[in-house]
């Protein structure tokens, strides 16, 4: 079995979770308030997110999410890697 290399992968998880990031603010930035609404409460499955959603959000707080998403997605694709890696049986040769 092969390993997985931690940094890359977690580099992979990081950059996905930043993408996905990205992707929420184009919507809202898109679609505004009352489509942001519909496509998260379907997403969520009937949760109505219309009371907390927030649309103001200055540009140095969305700099911090996509930083903060990052970072957690790249110590969660880490730390899959390194379990994975660690749960690998040497070959007996």
């Amino acid at each position: 079995m092969n390993h997985i290399n931690v940094k890359k992968f977690g580099l992979a998880f990081g950059l996905t979770g930043a993408l996905f990031y990205l992707g929420c603010m184009t919507l809202m930035l898109t679609v505004g308030h009352d489509g942001t609404v519909k496509f998260f409460n379907s997403l969520l499955h009937g949760l109505d997110v219309s009371s907390i959603l927030r649309l103001e959000i200055p540009l140095w707080e969305a700099g911090v999410g996509v930083a903060q998403t990052f970072i957690l997605s790249w110590l969660i694709g880490a730390c899959i890697a390194g379990f994975y890696n660690a749960s690998i049986k040497p070959n007996a040769q």
